[in-house]
């Protein structure tokens, strides 16, 4: 169940009664590790490695404490023992170097770090690092070529755009590091951190170093390679790497995102919220911080809490465009309609000249707007969102949908939907839309292809097992209509759907005016 404080106190009792057990050992080690509780995983750790030297878990945790601890010689010793595989090889390097310099030997560090052969993807990691450790020594010069090379391996990495920039403004000049700042900013818009730096910049200011210590940069190195594994599926691995990171480095603003985000993933919410409480208020990433918690508040279903969690934010920063959504989105999943669009208008006021990436508050609002009966209003948002971000598949979708639901621009909406599925053949809500538009256009031999689709995209949807049902019966697959309609009826569809699935269950669909039912029954066998 991922609960690593409660796996590792049974582990314990267990390791209690049968202390030579050497399942058990690594089992509560790992556990106390993996929940972030480093103190007692070293008193572990030592167990492990003394009955079995070689366990590169264990020396990694005794070389991370080493490190913590100030005692380098220690640190390296554990470390060199630590190796084996790629991931293993240049953690341990990299840590070890970092005891190295750590230990007044910057010349050993870096030539650690230049020996280490490994896969392509190293090489931005050892520039990195050697950077990192150069210029902390004062070697500015080397420092920079390290730096720039890393940065020409790889201009979307936020810490490398981050040392190389620092470096610019203190060796070079503000301009020059400041392009480094905007040319991420095109790519990544408004990352807190690229957008503080850009900010002291423009002031004059020149950039801290990016770690200020030994024990820093080992915690770098291991948030680094924590958040990569994170992303790439090793979320055990993952969460060993951020929580040694956070042991040598506390209040790791970005270690302590990437652990809630990872958290998140493994649909841990109440972990995540407290890795996000941690983040310190100083830091430019709190405020993303206390908006991913109020998500996550929402997800336990403490929605109240979320609320005034984001209301108490707006109140401090009116300004702040992600907060507003974030509090509309919250209360549109609680279909609070007519509330969350005056918390999307709010945020459309914000934007001055709205561009491509501002569609989806317009979207978003749009939603709220029809939801609340407001179709006029909804209608224009939903086509501005479309001039912002042309082919949008969802708002094309929701605009389409629209239109043919009120059996108005039939034509148009078709096409627009017929896009969008295109764009999006597995979305079962978008292959849904395209079966009810031909529903409603009495074309129900083509509405059940595409709704028997749709319920294979989605089989748990009400809405969609009740547009099949109707379908069905049109075609004259009445038996079978009336097991969808069921089925709809138990998946606790919306409370203004239920009494019209109940009736129809009840009496069936009535007849239509035109021959195009009697058309579509003589055909509809086939389905």
């Amino acid at each position: 169940m991922r609960d690593a404080a409660a796996a590792a106190a049974y582990y314990r009792v267990a390791l209690n009664r049968d202390p030579k057990n050497g399942e058990l050992l690594d089992r509560t080690f790992l556990s106390l590790l993996v929940g972030g509780n480093i103190d007692d995983a070293v008193k572990y750790a030592d167990r492990v490695a003394a009955a079995d030297k070689s366990d590169r878990v264990a020396r990694l945790v005794l070389g991370v404490n080493a490190l913590k601890k100030k005692q380098y010689t220690a640190a390296r010793r554990e470390l060199s023992q630590s190796v084996r595989g790629p991931i293993t090889d240049l953690t341990a390097t990299l840590l070890s170097s970092w005891a190295q310099f750590g230990a007044k030997d910057t010349k050993g560090a870096v030539a650690a770090i230049d020996r280490l052969a490994g896969p392509d993807w190293y090489a931005i990691f050892k520039d990195l690092h050697a950077g990192m450790i150069l210029d902390l020594a004062g070697q500015e010069k080397e420092a920079g070529k390290r730096f720039e090379r890393a940065y020409k391996a790889d201009a979307s990495a936020l810490r490398v755009v981050e040392a190389y920039g620092s470096w610019l403004s203190r060796n070079k000049s503000p301009q020059e590091a400041l392009a480094v700042y905007e040319a991420f900013d095109k790519v990544l818009p408004r990352h807190p951190l690229i957008v503080d730096a850009m900010t002291k910049l423009k002031a004059g200011e020149k950039l801290p170093i990016l770690v200020s210590s030994a024990q820093a940069g080992a915690a770098e190195a291991l948030y680094g390679l924590g958040a990569s594994l994170g992303r790439r599926g090793g979320e055990d691995l993952g969460l060993v790497y951020l929580q040694l990171a956070l042991h040598l480095s506390p209040n790791h603003p970005l270690a302590l995102l990437s652990l809630a985000d990872l958290y998140e993933s493994l649909k841990k919410p109440e972990l995540a919220i407290k890795a996000y409480e941690r983040v310190p208020a100083s830091s430019p990433l709190h405020r993303n911080a206390e908006i991913q918690m109020a998500a996550n508040l929402d997800t336990l279903d403490r929605s109240d809490e979320a609320e005034k969690h984001l209301q108490a934010l707006i109140k401090r920063h009116p300004d702040d465009i992600e907060a507003v959504m974030a509090l509309g989105n919250v209360l549109r999943g609680h279909k609070k309609f007519a509330e969350c669009a005056d918390v999307y208008s709010k945020g459309v006021d914000l934007i001055k000249n709205p561009e491509k990436s501002n569609w989806v508050i317009f979207y978003f609002r749009g939603i709220c707007y029809e939801r609340s009966k407001q179709w006029p209003k909804s209608e224009a948002d939903l086509k501005k969102a479309l001039e912002l971000y042309p082919d949008q598949p969802h708002v094309l979708n929701y605009l389409g949908y629209s239109w043919i639901d009120q059996g108005v621009n039939l034509d148009e909406g078709m096409s627009m939907i017929k896009k969008a599925v295109q764009q999006r053949p597995d979305d079962g809500y978008i292959v849904d839309s395209l079966g009810w538009a031909y529903y409603r256009i009495g074309n129900y031999d083509e509405a059940v292809k595409q709704l028997e689709r749709a319920i294979e995209l989605k089989p748990e949807d009400p809405t969609i097992n009740d547009h099949l049902g109707d379908a069905y019966w049109r075609v004259g697959r009445e038996l079978e209509a009336r097991f969808q309609w069921a089925h709809a009826r138990d998946l606790k569809p919306e409370p203004e759907e239920l009494p019209k699935i109940e009736e129809k269950l009840k009496n069936g669909l009535a007849a239509e005016s035109s021959n195009q039912a009697k058309a579509t029954k003589k055909t509809g066998d086939g389905g």
